[in-house]
């Protein structure tokens, strides 16, 4: 489907409001609001990630009436329910719930648009401290705090060998752990949710290696910013990560600010034959 730059600032714009008043629904139960249950992953389910789902999945369809609307949360979330122009909404009404839980304020709701498997709008709203990000693939990425005007992000050449790495904080894998052996002077910058892969879209860091599995709507918003920012999000293989595959879990991916840089040289191929696919891949 072809946009015009004005139309996509339109419906991107609707988009932050709605990401604005989940995050609104889920405040009202942070820091002590909100009972926890586990789901079958083990992973914690609280009333902030009930309440910011119920909101999204009863006003999101109507931004463009008969695109469907996968969610985290929702009952039975499947691939292959794409409309006739392949396109889905792919929502994480809490990323990062464990954060939430801490009261770090590193938790995001993730909204993004997915057209023939490619995330072309996302936004990732981080109610607890007031910020923004959002982007598509027509008029870039911005990064907005609070009621300040946006700015245009773009990512930026890494300084080698002082290179900046994202690791997650619960998570880091076998082969997040041998790169860094490799890298003793790399600059490591921990942070929860789908904002690890924003600061390597707005310039901060240079290189997320996630190799503990995650799931589709853990990735697609935050993955249209890195893009439209000009960086990369792919898979080992060096193919971008693509949406609507079975089962919606994504395997490893690696996140780059400079499409030039040769990553493959980080890694240690021992590493990457644990299988983590048991592991928790919520953040």
């Amino acid at each position: 489907m072809t946009r015009s730059p004005g139309q996509t600032k339109s419906i991107v714009g609707e988009i932050c409001i709605l990401a604005e008043k989940a995050g609104t629904e889920a405040m009202r139960f942070y820091k002590g609001g909100a009972s926890v249950t586990l789901k079958e992953d083990s992973s914690p389910l609280t009333d902030a990630d009930r309440a910011s789902h119920d909101f999204l999945m009863r006003f999101l369809p109507g931004l463009i009436p008969g695109v469907p609307v996968i969610s985290e949360e929702s009952q039975n979330p499947t691939h292959g329910l794409a409309d006739a122009q392949g396109r889905f909404w792919l929502v994480d009404p809490l990323d990062g719930t464990k954060e939430f839980l801490k009261g770090t304020g590193e938790f995001t709701v993730n909204i993004a648009m997915i057209e023939q498997s490619r995330p072309v709008i996302g936004v990732v709203h981080a109610p607890a401290i007031g910020l923004t990000y959002f982007a598509d693939l027509v008029n870039g990425s911005f990064r907005q705090k609070q009621n300040d005007p946006p700015e245009r992000i773009r990512v930026q050449p890494p300084a080698q060998p002082r290179l900046r790495v994202v690791a997650s904080k619960d998570h880091a894998g076998p082969a997040v752990k041998a790169m860094l052996a490799r890298l003793p002077e790399a600059e490591l910058k921990s942070m929860g949710s789908s904002l690890k892969f924003c600061l390597v879209a707005e310039g901060s860091a240079d290189l997320y290696l996630r190799d503990v599995p995650t799931m589709e709507w853990d990735t697609a918003a935050a993955q249209c910013i890195v893009e439209a920012a000009g960086g990369r999000v792919c898979t080992l293989d060096g193919n971008p990560l693509r949406y609507g595959k079975p089962g919606l879990k994504n395997p490893a991916i690696i996140t780059v600010g400079d499409p030039n840089l040769q990553w493959t040289n980080l890694l240690d191929a021992n590493s990457l034959t644990a299988d983590p696919c048991s592991t928790d891949s919520h953040a």
